[in-house]
């Protein structure tokens, strides 16, 4: 079982949803970004999703566009990221580290030198926005050979004909897009995600997490209630792009991870 695996199933066991915070690596910088990573579990994240600074991030909004740009501009690289997931877990082996972003970093770097490099950094599992299944032999298949888990996105307009495919070869939990379009863009309404996430989980046995659109503790709470677990990232990056103190970051998401887990 991969960590993330071993996760889901603690959660399963104790009656409780997940909790999954994403921020971007190397924002504002690579000190405060790591030392608000060091704080999630405390805060009560159940799964980290790391983001992979990238210069054309077409599913993003201007949140984490702009927390992206201030993290190359900082100096983040996908090496970087990858020594942050070591410095992590120098001192955390439990905690799942997805990493989330676009290809290209990836097929720069090699796919096999990623992957080898991912796996011993202490990485968990991929989320890559622009790898659609047709393409599982460039990277999935290869990911999941290495122990990687391979999380694919599902969203409104996945329809029981594309679904299957969307399924296939997917692994550790399925990501609901709560909305369409890119990421900060609208709010996430928990009658319309309900009946998707039930129509997902009659076709797997995986978790099924909800993201986009949520931004509040409650918002949390309503989301998680109908899914098994709620993703919050926009409203996060946006408090570190504003310049809050790393403790006053893990503070609001104490308050987004309790609202999830009184689901």
């Amino acid at each position: 079982m991969s960590r993330i695996d071993r996760k889901f199933a603690e959660l399963r066991q104790a009656g409780r949803k997940a909790f999954v915070a994403y921020m971007m690596a190397g924002d504002p910088d690579r000190d405060t970004s790591l030392q608000v990573m060091r704080g999630l579990p405390e805060a009560g994240v159940d799964v980290i999703e790391l983001g992979l600074p990238f210069t054309d991030p077409m599913a993003d909004g201007p949140t984490i566009q702009l927390a992206g740009q201030r993290a190359l501009e900082a100096g983040q690289t996908l090496q970087r990221t990858l020594d942050m997931v070591r410095a992590f877990r120098k001192d955390d082996g439990d905690t799942p580290i997805v990493l989330m972003g676009y290809y290209n970093p990836i097929y720069s770097r090699g796919v096999d030198r990623f992957l080898k490099d991912a796996t011993e950094a202490g990485v968990d599992g991929l989320i890559i926005v622009d790898l659609p299944p047709e393409e599982d032999e460039e990277l999935c298949i290869p990911a999941q050979a290495a122990g990687l888990n391979f999380i694919r996105l599902a969203t409104p307009t996945t329809d029981e004909k594309r679904l299957p495919t969307v399924l296939q070869n997917t692994s550790g939990f399925v990501y609901y897009v709560s909305i369409t379009g890119i990421t900060g863009a609208a709010d996430a309404v928990a009658g319309d995600v309900g009946p998707e996430v039930a129509r997902i989980k009659a076709s797997t046995d995986l978790p099924v997490v909800v993201g986009f659109g949520i931004k509040t503790p409650e918002a949390a709470e309503r989301i998680a209630s109908v899914s098994d677990g709620a993703v919050v990232g926009s409203a996060i990056v946006e408090r570190i792009g504003r310049g809050d103190s790393a403790a006053d970051v893990l503070a609001f998401v104490k308050t987004l991870s309790d609202g999830a887990h009184r689901a």
